[in-house]
């Protein structure tokens, strides 16, 4: 076999759903491996159920790190692969089409031949009664990673980490980056796992990405933790990724990151980390502009009171 499926479980809630649709696959070729992270809700029993269905390994870990950090719970979990190629990281209340893994080794060998590190489905959103409040989101075939990037930053589409397969050589090489929340590591992934090179799209399969709120997508109350791993990903691919990026790319790039500063403009860690990116990059006058306008808010603000 040549597919890892892995599921950082912590909610019970819907995981038999997942477990379900791992189950009437059409195509049984992959090794499930699944990574209790301390959960107060025990899956052992659901899971015998699924003994003779579903070929997986379970690890049931004494502390919780999701709490912390939920790329290191992914990481312990990723630990637990034996020698499969590819790795998709599947939410434990996100479904899966019944020719989902059909579709993939249908399309490896075309993958293969062009080198592909990145794959990606076709996506529904479904809510908690497991009904579909979406339509079908679709992809180019072949896109480079940027041009997604862009394309998504633009609203013109939407991602998660669910909907993709990497190749397992690449998540070792490069490893997810510790953003709070883990709140855009998956589109660092995207970005760095593909190393900047293009992904290839199976629309002919899809994903069911789940919104119920009881997932971090759902939250509203931390929107400030969100906005500091924003504030992250845009330094991190600046400081680190700039020459990945034209122009006009680097411009909306820095606007994002301004965004983020603005949204926490009393941050010293945020104005520290952005004063040494601009004069770095020479970038003064832009520098002077993003001064102003964080002073004209704050009077505004003051004003309002």
């Amino acid at each position: 076999m040549k597919l890892a499926i892995v599921i950082p479980y912590f909610k019970y809630t819907f995981f038999e759903a997942t477990l379900q649709s791992l189950a009437v696959q059409t195509d049984k070729r992959f090794k499930l491996y699944i990574g209790n992270d301390a959960s107060p809700e025990n899956p052992t029993a659901l899971l015998q159920k699924y003994k003779l269905l579903l070929d997986f390994e379970y690890q049931e870990f004494e502390n919780n790190l999701g709490s912390k950090s939920l790329v290191k719970q992914w990481e312990r979990c990723i630990s637990m692969i034996n020698d499969e190629l590819w790795l998709q990281i599947l939410g434990d209340d996100d479904t899966l089409a019944e020719n989902f893994v059909e579709l993939f080794y249908k399309n490896l060998e075309a993958i293969d031949n062009i080198d592909i590190q990145v794959i990606r489905y076709a996506t529904k959103i479904i809510n908690e009664e497991d009904k579909i409040i979406s339509e079908l989101f679709t992809h180019p075939e072949i896109e480079t990673s940027v041009d997604f990037l862009f394309r998504r930053l633009n609203g013109g589409t939407r991602s998660s980490l669910s909907e993709y397969i990497f190749k397992l050589v690449n998540v070792k090489k490069y490893g997810f980056k510790n953003l709070p929340l883990a709140w855009h590591a998956d589109d660092l992934a995207v970005l760095e796992f593909s190393e900047f090179g293009s992904v290839f799209t199976i629309t002919d399969s899809y994903l069911n990405f789940r919104i119920s709120g009881k997932n971090i997508t759902s939250f509203k109350h931390d929107m400030v933790i969100k906005n500091n791993a924003t504030f992250g990903f845009y330094y991190y691919l600046l400081q680190h990724k700039r020459e990945h990026f034209n122009l006009s790319q680097q411009k909306i790039l820095y606007s994002k990151l301004e965004k983020s500063l603005l949204n926490d403009k009393k941050s010293i860690y945020f104005w520290y980390k952005v004063t040494l990116l601009y004069l770095s990059t020479l970038h003064v006058k832009r520098f002077c502009l993003l001064l102003n306008n964080a002073f004209n808010q704050s009077v505004k603000s003051l004003i309002k009171r």
